[in-house]
């Protein structure tokens, strides 16, 4: 179990130290944890000031952390409702899920650097939104 906590604590500061520049929607470059260069900008780095952008990505990371799984049931449904492939949206769903909870790992652990973002599939969980 200690060497698999090690692994993920390793890559989640590999990822924190190479931040990548990203194009966001609103045209400006800034720091992103994505792996592509378009991305949707989280929620909270619409606050102003260093306080409320940190406590902003804090609480978007604990949300994310302990709601995640809810995208198993979330995806499926949505499939379900727009006419889609549900066995999509299941596989979507697991994607998705996996995706929000480590997200809001990186979130919690990077949330005094609120000048880095690490968007998540769809804006994360929409739970409390």
């Amino acid at each position: 179990m200690g060497k698999k906590l090690a692994l993920l604590v390793g890559l989640i500061g590999v990822l924190v130290a190479c931040p990548v520049a990203g194009q966001a929607a609103d045209g400006e470059t800034k720091l992103t944890l994505s792996l592509t260069k378009d991305y949707t900008a989280s929620p909270w780095t619409s606050e102003t000031g260093w306080s409320s952008r940190a406590v902003g990505k804090l609480g978007f990371g604990v949300k994310n952390l302990l709601l995640g799984w809810t995208e198993l049931f979330v995806q499926p449904k949505d499939a379900s409702a727009s006419g889609g492939n549900v066995v999509a949206g299941i596989g979507t769903g697991i994607k998705n899920a996996i995706e929000d909870t480590l997200g809001g790992v990186v979130h919690i652990v990077t949330f005094p650097i609120p000048q880095v973002d690490a968007p998540l599939p769809g804006g994360g969980v929409k739970f409390f939104s």
